[in-house]
């Protein structure tokens, strides 16, 4: 009996102690990278040697859409610093700067300096081999001209203990107060996997108890460190085509959208919107200051009436219905025209229904428009992807006024069937719409964010390419090719033509008000022959769809068509 009690027990005290040993295994090889970082936060001052700790916002070559880089900063670890009035003016002679900009920096906790080096000025600094200042490489997020800020987004200081809340809660990653996390776009969706969890380089000064400074163990430097904790978000844009559509933009249009897609992936390449803040800290107060007007709403993503770009819907619903033919005749009267008036006063005369397309005559798409019904037009329009406003990898809100039911309401049809009235879709809709043709008549979601990956480049999540569906037969959309062909080389839209590869496309004038003021809109392709783009074009305030986004258009198209290929 004695025997199996002492069994017993040595059983019990074996267990308890494979119990700890799994647990004391799981601490280290689980837990211990980061309880071995806690240990060293208490145990120095550090200067965190990165503008923002957070991941990096990519474009699909993996080049950092904010511009990031890395540049040589003064680093100041004011206990180590003797004679601190003696380094204070001495630095400021060689930064050139007034002691009164340089001294603040020396009285606090260990920092670096915001002030941008010349070699020459890092040669004389180390040259001085002053204890307590460095020069040190640091991350800086923005560079001089950051692309693509309004789907990017921007970052700002947790707000309040509200907000520090709910963010820990959402993602599990500790936040403070202090954090600069995202409040827009991209830096907003991604905050949970964008935060850092630890700094990647730093420079730490080994501290006692009290705060002091522990003699002979000076300054360590980590410019190379891992965190398992943040992740990189790789977009499908291309910056390249992206800064040739903002520099574009930034000359021709002060209110609008461009937006550029891959024809059969549905790939977003480029998207920009005017006006648009400036990222950079400061950027956003700067913008208010000069009394800029507008929002910093992502135009590319935000509703329109799309006016006569809509007629490629109604084209081809109606030539995939049989109610009407390219070559159907039709007799516009301009201005005397029912039940609503042409543009051209003088009328078109006969015309068929391929050069209605190309002259953009409103009466002939009003009686087609009748003669296809509410439902159908309602149909073909979610067929095109316009009740559909996902983009994979960017969840933007939904737009509950994006209601195609309301097409069907008496009165609303003849309007509707020229992209008026209650007709409403964004420029990402309205390019999803023109690939749609380009595809040979197949409908695929819009994409802009690839994959996630971790700190040694493996991917930790993918975003496939989204939902496809066959809109119109393929015999369809090759009518229809023939006739956006015509808008470019005959018709309302000879101004997107791009010369030597060819292109076609559609206008838009939509209405915005009763004094002449229309939404220029030009969406289309290029070149013809195996077409490598789709872009739309949207200027806010225009003339009309033909005279000035059309021109915008061939300018984008003329410069990107000649970018190599990857």
């Amino acid at each position: 009996m004695q025997g199996r009690r002492l069994v017993i027990l040595f059983s019990l005290f074996l267990f308890c102690f494979a119990f700890l040993l799994i647990h004391l295994a799981f601490i280290q090889m689980g837990r211990g990278s980061d309880y071995a970082f806690l240990a060293l936060e208490r145990e120095t001052q550090p200067v965190l040697l990165e503008e923002y700790p957070r991941g990096e916002i990519l474009d699909r070559r993996l080049q950092p859409l904010t511009g990031s880089f890395d540049a040589n900063r003064v680093v100041v670890f004011p206990g180590l610093i003797r004679d601190r009035q003696a380094v204070i003016t001495s630095l400021a002679g060689i930064l050139g700067l007034p002691v009164e900009k340089i001294a603040p920096y020396f009285d606090g906790q260990p920092c670096y300096l915001p002030f941008s080096l010349t070699p020459g000025q890092v040669k004389a600094i180390r040259e001085h081999q002053w204890p307590g200042v460095l020069v040190l490489p640091v991350h800086l997020r923005y560079g001089p001209a950051p692309l693509a800020a309004g789907v990017v987004g921007y970052l700002g200081r947790v707000q309040s203990r509200e907000v520090l809340d709910a963010l820990s809660v959402k993602s599990r990653k500790s936040y403070s107060l202090s954090d600069w996390v995202g409040q827009a776009g991209l830096e907003k969706y991604y905050e949970g996997e964008l935060k850092a969890t630890r700094p990647k380089s730093a420079a730490r000064l080994f501290v006692d108890a009290a705060g002091r400074p522990i003699p002979g163990l000076g300054v360590a430097v980590d410019l190379q460190s891992m965190d398992p904790g943040r992740q990189h978000l790789v977009t499908t844009l291309d910056a390249r085509i992206q800064r040739v559509v903002e520099e574009i933009m930034d000359r021709r249009i002060k209110k609008g959208a461009v937006v550029v897609m891959e024809p059969h992936t549905g790939d977003i390449l480029a998207l920009a919107s005017r006006p648009c803040y400036d990222p950079r800290p400061g950027g956003l107060a700067r913008y208010l200051t000069l009394g800029e007007t507008g929002t910093f709403t992502d135009q590319t993503t935000a509703l329109f009436t799309p006016g006569s770009v809509f007629k490629v819907v109604v084209a081809a619903a109606a030539l995939a219905e049989g109610i009407v033919k390219p070559d159907s005749q039709f007799n516009c009267r301009g201005s005397l025209d029912q039940p609503v008036r042409c543009w051209y006063d003088p009328g078109h005369g006969v015309v068929s229904f391929s050069q209605a397309f190309a002259e953009s005559c409103n009466p002939v798409f009003a009686r087609v428009g009748l003669k296809l019904g509410a439902g159908k037009l309602i149909d073909y329009a979610g067929r095109f992807g316009l009740d559909n406003q996902t983009i994979t990898g960017y969840p933007v809100p939904r737009d509950g006024r994006q209601n195609w039911q309301v097409v069907a309401a008496p009165h609303n049809l003849v309007n509707s069937s020229l992209g008026q009235g209650p007709v409403l879709a964004t420029p990402v809709q309205i390019t999803a719409m023109m690939n749609v043709i380009v595809n040979d008549g197949v409908y695929v979601q819009p994409r802009l964010v690839r994959e996630l990956r971790n700190d040694v480049g493996q991917v930790t999540r993918s975003f496939p390419p989204g939902p496809g569906h066959r809109a119109i037969p393929a015999s369809t959309a090759a009518q229809v090719k023939e006739m956006l062909k015509l808008v470019t080389t005959e018709g309302v839209g000879r101004k997107a033509y791009v010369p030597g590869y060819g292109s076609a496309g559609k206008t838009g004038s939509a209405q915005v008000d009763g004094r002449g003021k229309v939404n220029a809109w030009f969406t289309g392709y290029a070149p013809l022959q195996d077409p490598r783009y789709v872009v739309t074009v949207l200027v806010e305030e225009g003339t009309s769809g033909g005279e000035t986004a059309a021109p915008v258009f061939r300018e984008i198209m003329e410069k990107i068509l000649t970018l190599p290929l990857e």
